[in-house]
């Protein structure tokens, strides 16, 4: 499945079964929310914890990660360590739902892959016109900035006022 990184070495991910898979989401993301909710009310197989991503939560469960990333493109996080994003994101999280496996193994075909790949640039695509900002730059009070020309970036929030914590 492209879109997976490989597991830590030192686990034996390869041959340990996948019991628990945690689902970063941008919580700013109305699509991304709506889908949150969604995921909640489906039976699973595999227990699905849904974290915001680049949440002080996601950055100490995942140090390791590229936070960032994980706003732009949907990352799930399996409990042997494997990382999947974007399509393979999505399809492993449709295989931990009761109803839906059947349809995550078919997306998981050559074929299946394209498609589901198509739905998360559509999904994307829907994000990025709908943002409810008028298209112009779009700050989050955690030190993101979103700007439709350059892409997410961050900057520290100003702590010249002593209200920032420090590690």
């Amino acid at each position: 499945m492209s879109g997976v990184t490989a597991p830590r070495g030192d686990r034996g991910a390869a041959r340990v079964p996948v019991r628990r898979l945690t689902v970063l989401y941008d919580a700013e993301c109305s699509l991304c929310a709506f889908v949150r909710d969604w995921l909640v009310r489906q039976p699973q197989l595999v227990p699905l914890e849904l974290v915001p991503a680049a949440s002080e939560a996601a950055r100490a469960r995942f140090p390791g990660l590229d936070h960032g990333a994980t706003l732009e493109e949907v990352t799930v996080v399996g409990d042997a360590g494997q990382v999947y994003r974007g399509a393979a994101a999505w399809i492993v999280t449709l295989w931990a739902l009761r109803e839906h496996r059947p349809l995550a193994h078919r997306l998981s075909t050559p074929a299946g892959a394209r498609l589901a790949r198509g739905a998360v640039l559509a999904a994307a695509k829907w994000r990025g016109s709908t943002t409810g900002w008028g298209g112009g730059v779009y700050h989050r009070g955690d030190g993101w900035t979103y700007d439709p020309r350059d892409g997410w970036s961050y900057a520290p929030p100003n702590c010249a006022a002593g209200t920032c914590t420090t590690p």
